[in-house]
């Protein structure tokens, strides 16, 4: 892993500037948030670059005529504001009309700020996934979100792309061809059980799994970065693997990632047992920042590796 993690919100955006320079119909669209990165764009590309204030409908509404005139556009605000707020424009002027539109979304799950419900982004991925021509993305490290950003230019299409706020340490390196259209990758290799997880949560997970290799434990996790579309046959392939998988969100279960690995394991007739961890279906208000969220939703990495050892145990018995 990298020593000096890169904020993979600028790692996208410093990546896009060089798209943009040599394309004028790349458009940024930013509703009053702002980013290292994103100063450089602004200063020597304002030809580009849109500040729509605070109005984050408005502003996907904008990104649709935008898209209809043949632009490149991204969009750029806060979570749960770019997510929730503006789920009905999402819906009627990019996912009706499939115009290619990326949506960027910072500061996911629990992750922005200590600020209680009205910051935290606890149903966007449940939300956004049961939109038709939609595209749900979640990078784990900077070196997704630039190849993400690649895809984007290359490929333009309907995409959210939910980036953590802080800085995370690589877990993958450079990626290999086809690494990114499978959607998920097997980050550590394992034998009985597997975590399945993607952004904040997967180095969660990988805490624990550090853990567990101190104690002898064999454990596989994914990384399922994309999680619409997935391709069904090969993840349930990856997993059927495992006698048993546990996946772990920053989320509420309905709907969720979880939701996800079971209808996709389901569909593919592979009856291996899922044991989901995710946030309460409540609001929290608690303050004390994210850590102590994570405890007391039960999702911290002890958390995690008790599951582990609980689903082996489990396994041995049955």
């Amino acid at each position: 892993m990298s020593t000096s993690p890169i904020h993979m919100r600028d790692a996208f955006i410093d990546r896009l500037y060089e798209f943009a320079k040599k394309d004028r119909d790349v458009v940024f669209i930013s509703a009053d948030f702002g980013a290292p990165a994103l100063d450089r764009f602004r200063e020597d590309l304002s030809g580009q670059f849109i500040h729509s204030g605070i109005s984050e409908q408005h502003m996907i509404d904008m990104a649709g005529g935008l898209a209809i005139s043949g632009k490149k556009v991204y969009t750029y605000a806060m979570a749960p504001f770019i997510s929730l707020r503006c789920l009905e424009q999402v819906k009627c002027s990019l996912s009706m009309m499939e115009l290619p539109v990326t949506i960027l979304s910072v500061g996911i799950g629990l992750g922005y700020a200590d600020s209680g419900p009205t910051h935290y982004t606890m149903e966007d991925f449940a939300c956004l996934r049961s939109f038709p021509n939609v595209e749900v993305w979640t990078p784990s490290d900077s070196i997704t979100a630039l190849a993400i950003a690649e895809l984007t230019n290359e490929r333009p299409a309907l995409r959210y792309v939910r980036m953590d706020r802080e800085a995370l340490a690589d877990v993958h390196t450079d990626p290999p061809s086809g690494w990114l259209d499978d959607g998920f990758a097997e980050v550590k290799s394992g034998g009985d059980v597997c975590i399945v997880s993607c952004g904040y949560m997967l180095h969660q997970a990988l805490q624990a799994h550090a853990r567990l290799q101190e104690e002898g434990i064999d454990c596989g996790i994914v990384d399922l970065f994309r999680v619409k579309p997935i391709d069904g046959s090969k993840l349930a392939d990856a997993l059927a693997g495992y006698k048993r998988i546990i996946t772990v969100e920053e989320q509420v279960l309905s709907g969720g990632l979880g939701s996800a690995v079971l209808e996709i394991l389901n569909d593919a007739g592979k009856p291996v047992p899922v044991h989901r961890m995710g946030l309460a279906d409540r609001y929290y208000f608690e303050n004390g920042g994210r850590d102590r969220l994570l405890e007391i939703a039960n999702i911290s990495p002890d958390h995690i590796h008790d599951a582990v050892k609980q689903a082996l145990a489990q396994g041995k018995a049955g």
